[in-house]
């Protein structure tokens, strides 16, 4: 059963495109449904902004191996979050 209950699980699980989808199916059973409204604002907000972004970090993440690499990497995950 999707709710917006297991779609907040998914969100603050990293699992962003599975929580979209449910808010998405959400939406189209109840059209006035104001949290599911303003969460996939939310959510395709934040892919148009770090679309392409996340993967050329991930490519980084996988291959650091310098302290500095995780300082810059740090870094990049606070002005995201921010």
């Amino acid at each position: 059963m999707q709710t917006l209950t297991l779609a907040n699980i998914y969100e603050l699980q990293g699992l962003k495109e599975d929580a979209l989808e449910i808010y998405k199916e959400i939406l189209k059973k109840d059209p006035g449904n104001a949290d599911a409204k303003i969460a996939i604002r939310r959510l395709s907000g934040m892919r148009k902004k770090f679309l392409g972004v996340n993967n050329e970090m991930k490519a980084f993440f996988v291959q650091m191996d310098e302290e500095a690499e995780f300082i810059q990497f740090e870094r990049w995950l606070m002005r995201a979050w921010n």
